[in-house]
């Protein structure tokens, strides 16, 4: 293996120095910033340094009282404190949708490309099975991805929209008219967009103030799966999605 190159071998150790000093500040010490440049080995100026290109990027904050954990560090805790609890919460909705439907049931929630499946059940049958977790997938081709759109807990890319499926809707204003009728219902399916033979309905997860977080979804093989099914599964995930989305709002109104 070739000799690594001295800016390599810099970024490492400026990595690690980063590193071990969010590790310290997150658990509550040091708390000066003399106290985390001797806790990770540098001198008080080049501590300094690296504390304000931190703070650029929100990972630390600093005040009268010393240094913290910076907005940036607390979003990203209260995102994964989230997908926590929403893991929590929706697992015995998701082994009723598998149960009752006989297929795959699905948590998703949206992402900076798409949507990612972060649980799955899979119900008896075999037939259209798939694993999809941690898969992205597109908004504008999956039901899950369709209700973030709906309800605004996401955005179509810019450019030309991917035709994965033998009925995927490219053309955005009639994707458009399929949003506004999925707010109406309260649920959206697909049938054949993703790929052919696949057919799924999905419904909402609110959480704080009515926000669309995530989605329950139901997935199996188009066979088994004709309109006035997916409409009965649609409705079924509504009424589990709900119970999720009370849950969370009891848990947000508990004292912590």
């Amino acid at each position: 293996m070739p000799p690594s190159s001295p800016g390599a071998a810099v970024a490492d150790t400026v990595a690690g120095q980063a590193g071990h000093a969010l590790a310290l500040v997150f658990a509550g010490e040091p708390r000066t910033l003399g106290e985390l440049a001797a806790a990770i080995g540098v001198s008080e100026p080049d501590a300094a340094v690296l504390v304000a290109a931190l703070e650029r990027h929100e990972l630390i904050a600093s005040d009268a009282a010393g240094l913290r954990a910076g907005p940036a560090a607390l979003r990203f805790a209260r995102v994964g404190a989230l997908r926590q609890e929403l893991l929590e919460l929706a697992a015995p909705a998701l082994d009723r949708l598998a149960r009752e439907s006989g297929e795959t049931a699905n948590l998703i929630v949206p992402t900076a490309a798409g949507t990612e499946a972060i649980a799955q059940v899979d119900g008896r049958h075999l037939l259209g099975a798939t694993n999809w977790l941690g898969r992205e997938l597109p908004l504008h081709c999956t039901a899950a991805g369709k209700l973030f759109l709906a309800h605004a807990a996401a955005q179509l890319p810019a450019g030309p929209l991917c035709s994965p499926g033998p009925a995927t809707i490219t053309d955005r204003d009639q994707l458009q008219r399929e949003l506004e009728a999925i707010r109406e219902q309260g649920y959206a399916t697909l049938v054949d967009e993703l790929e052919d033979g696949l057919s799924a309905v999905g419904a909402p997860v609110r959480g704080g103030g009515g926000a669309v977080i995530a989605a329950l979804t139901v997935a199996g093989a188009t066979v088994r799966l004709p309109p006035a099914r997916l409409a009965l599964l649609g409705r079924v995930a509504v009424e589990q999605a709900r119970g999720v989305s009370a849950a969370l709002l009891l848990g947000e109104a508990e004292p912590h």
